[in-house]
């Protein structure tokens, strides 16, 4: 059965508001309703009466709310202990990071911590946020560098760092190469390489919505699942990629990267970076390296 589910059910019953009961999760409501929603269609039963002026718990709501409540209880005892137990074995900072920050990010933050605290060790996994995150929850790792899923965990934490600008990579002898930056425009009629939507659903949708708010169409000639790969593909000419800036990095001879102009407003927000862990817990080893990226966040996001 479904932790975050139960946790929303426990939310909804103590504060008989859906509305108040998401915002104690920082999660939206219609969130929430979708999360009881599940968990009633497991159960295969209503567990609230709900009107347009009141919520109330239905007699089998009533009857499983201790159940459920100790449940929960031991679940995140679990985990806690779980948590305690992995960072006894090891003195190890465990922090997991997209591809475009482990190039970015992750060099520039690692520089200023063994300047600020020399003794903290950090062991750095480069894996997608779908990845990622069950990891945090797990105790596999101590924090990550992600980008913030659509529905957010409640037992997540997530600190958003700062908006990734967007580059254009093309083959080195195309017409747009020599050129300083380039507009949605100018890609109208270009082949375009995008990520696997499954794997990579803000890299591959912000390619998609760029288009659609210019009136225009993405025409996609080949679908990959890495940044290396993607990269790779461009320099054999079989399109051009719109990456994140930092993926520029990645050096690929016949490779050239040229600034995107992207327009304010939504499209921008599937370029978020943000930092997650797992609510409730103490790491001084966590806070310690975030505390090293508040101060130094300016100069860092100048470079993104």
């Amino acid at each position: 059965m479904d932790i975050a589910q139960l946790k929303c059910f426990l939310a909804a019953a103590d504060a008989l508001h859906f509305g108040r009961a998401a915002q104690s999760l920082d999660m939206l409501p219609a969130s929430l309703g979708r999360q009881i929603r599940l968990l009633e269609e497991r159960l295969e039963t209503r567990l609230f009466l709900r009107t347009t002026r009141s919520v109330a718990l239905t007699e089998a709501g009533k009857a499983v709310l201790e159940e459920v409540r100790a449940l929960v209880d031991q679940a995140e005892r679990i985990e806690a202990r779980v948590r305690e137990i992995r960072k006894a074995e090891s003195a190890v900072l465990r922090v997991g990071a997209i591809d475009s920050a482990a190039a970015g990010l992750v060099p520039q933050l690692l520089q200023l911590v063994r300047a600020e605290h020399p003794a903290l060790e950090v062991q750095i996994i480069e894996q997608k946020t779908i990845h990622l995150l069950p990891k945090l929850l797990s105790g596999s790792l101590d924090l990550a560098f992600c980008r913030p899923p659509d529905v957010r965990d409640p037992r997540i934490n997530f600190r958003t760092l700062f908006f990734e600008s967007a580059v254009v990579a093309l083959p080195s002898d195309h017409p747009l190469a020599s050129r300083a930056e380039v507009s949605i425009g100018d890609l109208v009629d270009a082949p375009l390489i995008v990520p696997d939507r499954r794997s990579r659903p803000h890299s591959h949708d912000l390619t998609i919505k760029l288009f659609l708010d210019a009136g225009l169409t993405a025409r996609i000639s080949q679908v990959a699942e890495e940044k290396h790969t993607i990269v790779n593909l461009v320099a054999s000419g079989a399109g051009l990629a719109i990456v994140p800036r930092w993926s520029s990095r990645i050096a690929v001879p016949g490779v050239t990267f040229v600034r995107l102009t992207m327009p304010e407003g939504t499209t921008r927000s599937k370029l978020i970076l943000a930092a997650a862990w797992t609510r409730g817990t103490r790491d001084p080893q966590r806070d310690a390296l975030l505390a090293t990226l508040e101060r130094h966040l300016e100069e860092i996001e100048a470079s993104a």
